[in-house]
């Protein structure tokens, strides 16, 4: 398969190295020093981009390939709130879209052990739950894209809770994400129940970036071709 990689951080040569054990090619690779060949023709080459960038670019970069019937796998964070406008571009231009806050393989799974435990939890209130994200200095946004799908699955199970908060919560709705920020830390994330008499905590943590990079090359594999918006869920058959 023939690979576009948008944004060639820590996280794209990751993916790089990922999708060469696996015998695909990078045929375009774009960084901040090389953003001229982004074209048309260029990215025509590829058979599916990878971006991973920042929440100020993702948007652009994301439409820029549909525009070019171009499928995408995108891991950027922070722009969430135009996805239905990302959705309807690939939608116009018959081509396939993967958006994920986590391509991790473990990350998913965890995903759905959360939402598990936060139907069990639903008629004891006894419990409050607060979640923790820690990650390296490096990461732009806070709280992490993982954290607030995992805090948004609580929501969707627990009618105690109301909104998230990245702060200490004021008041019983609130459900707190507390971020910090700490070198090398790839990503831990907790979900934690918390009553009088006892506690329930799930955790994972990353040791590096290579489970988010391969998630990212099997998104890839699995989108080529395909036409319509996808998740993770679909990837891993979940």
């Amino acid at each position: 398969m023939k690979l576009a990689l948008i944004g060639y951080g820590k996280m794209g040569k990751a993916i790089h190295e990922v999708a060469k054990q696996r015998g695909h090619e990078a045929v375009l690779i774009i960084d901040a020093d090389n953003l001229h060949e982004l074209t048309p023709e260029n990215i025509k080459q590829a058979d599916v981009a990878i971006e991973f960038t920042s929440p100020h670019t993702a948007l652009a970069n994301v439409l820029f390939c549909l525009q070019h019937s171009v499928p995408v796998v995108c891991g950027s964070t922070g722009w969430l709130e135009h996805l239905d406008e990302a959705k309807q571009m690939a939608q116009q231009h018959y081509t396939g879209l993967i958006v994920a806050s986590n391509f991790s393989v473990g990350v998913n799974i965890f995903f759905e052990v959360n939402k598990r435990l936060a139907q069990l939890m639903q008629g004891h209130d006894n419990y409050d739950v607060t979640l923790k994200e820690i990650h390296h200095t490096a990461k732009k946004d806070a709280p992490s894209g993982t954290a607030i799908s995992l805090a948004e699955q609580v929501l969707e199970q627990l009618g105690r809770k109301e909104k998230w908060v990245n702060e200490v919560a004021a008041h019983p709705g609130d459900l707190s994400i507390i971020s910090e920020r700490i070198d090398p830390a790839p990503g831990t994330h907790h979900v934690k129940y918390s009553s009088a008499i006892d506690d329930i905590e799930i955790i994972h943590t990353a040791h590096n970036r290579t489970g988010f990079a391969m998630g990212a090359v099997l998104a890839a594999e699995f989108l080529k071709n395909k036409t319509g918006f996808f998740g993770m869920k679909e990837v891993l058959n979940l």
